[in-house]
This record gives C-alpha cells, structure tokens and sequence, in this order.
C-alpha cells in the first residue's frame, strides 16, 4: 500500500496558504494541528468561536502540567497566552465572522462536492448527532475557507463526491482541498489538481476521487 501523508503534513500544506496579518479559525481535527505549525516568523491572529483572538501555539499532550483552563480554544485544546491576545463575548466572535473579517478558516470535511459545497458536522442522514456549531458561519463568512482531510473515508468511499449525500454545512463555499493525495483548488471549471503527493500517480489520485479533475499544467509534489 502507498504512503499517504500524516495529519501534520495535511496541516502544514494548510499553513502554506497563511500570509503575514491573516486572521484565521482553526476547525477540530486536523486543521488543530496547524496552531502547532505555524513559523515563528509568520505573524498569524488566531481566532476561535467562543472568543479569542490572537491566541498561541497549542499544547502538546505531554504538557497538560502547564494547561491553564482560561486558555481554551473551541476544539477543547489548550493554548499558550500570548502577547496582545483579547478575550470577549461570543456575540462579537460571530460578527467577527459573519462580518467578513476573518481572512481564512481551516475546517475538517466528510464530503466535498465538485462545485465546493461542504459536509463536515454529521456522519449519518438519519441519525444527526454531530453538531455544526459555528461551521457554517464560517464557511460563509470567511474569505477564504480550506478543507483539511484525508481524500477517502476509513472505509474507502470517495469524499470528494459529485453530490454531498451528508447533512450540508453550507453550498459552494469551498476554495482549496487540501488531503493526504493532493491539493486541489476548486473554481468555476471544476476541481483544479494543482499538487499530489509523492509517489503517487493522477491516474491513481482520479480513482480515488468521484468527480473528474482538471489537471494543472504545472503540477507538481505537494509543496510545504
């Protein structure tokens, strides 16, 4: 079997794609990881929905001693204070969001359709336990939304599919796939291949993607 790439490497692809002064909300899962990963020299605001902004890295599991229950993000992971962080109500988090003012959201996928619409909060049509939380706040309020996930489920059903058959977080609003194959930027003309992952093939990306994809002129290995 072919290698795929870790979560961290999904989440590191992801930190690519932040500039200096973007503001940016971080989903649970594997777009978490990329609190962890983020250079030191690239200025990035952090923002999460209960209300924070400008918070620091994560910590890792084997620094629970140091974990302050004040400093929380909206996943349930601790972070390290940082200078010039702000703290306030809920209601102004989402006007934050719903207000354009966020530059980017990384958010976890369970399907993707060939046109951007997104499922990430429920795994089962009929039996809706999950919760969409701020998800579809953010992935139409922020300018910018990338889905970090692996480019099939655990039982190999494609999840980037023609038609979202899951509960619908909201329609069209996709801009970069970012999985443990490929990178693909979704447009007007469909899903872009725009990166894939080393050692692998389009041919063998394709089979593992319902939807037909356009292949980039200059496609080349993920690039981190």
């Amino acid at each position: 079997m072919k290698e795929r790439l870790s979560y961290e490497t999904i989440a590191l692809r992801c930190v690519k794609e932040f500039q200096d002064g973007d503001y940016v909300n971080l989903g649970i899962g594997i777009p978490n990881l990329c609190a962890i990963l983020i250079p030191p020299e690239k200025q990035i605001h952090l923002h999460a929905e209960q209300g924070v902004l400008g918070y620091g890295r994560l910590l890792r599991d084997d620094e629970y001693e140091k974990a302050d229950h004040d400093y929380i993000d909206a996943g349930g992971r601790f972070f390290v204070p940082k200078p010039g962080a702000c703290f306030f109500d809920m209601d102004l988090s989402f006007d934050m969001i719903r207000g354009g003012h966020l530059d980017i959201a990384v958010l976890g996928g369970l399907q993707v359709s060939k046109r951007g619409d997104l499922a990430n909060w429920a795994v089962d049509t009929t039996q809706l336990t999950g919760n969409i939380g701020g998800g579809m706040d953010l992935a139409v309020g922020t300018k910018k939304v990338i889905v970090a996930m692996t480019h099939t489920a655990r039982d190999g059903k494609h999840k980037i599919v023609n038609e979202c058959t899951l509960p619908l977080t909201a329609k069209e609003c996709v801009d970069l796939i970012v999985t443990d194959l490929a990178v693909i930027e979704v447009n007007r003309q469909g899903l872009l291949l725009k990166e894939i992952a080393p050692g692998w093939t389009v041919d063998e990306v394709q089979s593992l993607t319902e939807p037909d994809l356009i292949v980039s002129d200059d496609l080349k290995e993920i690039q981190l």
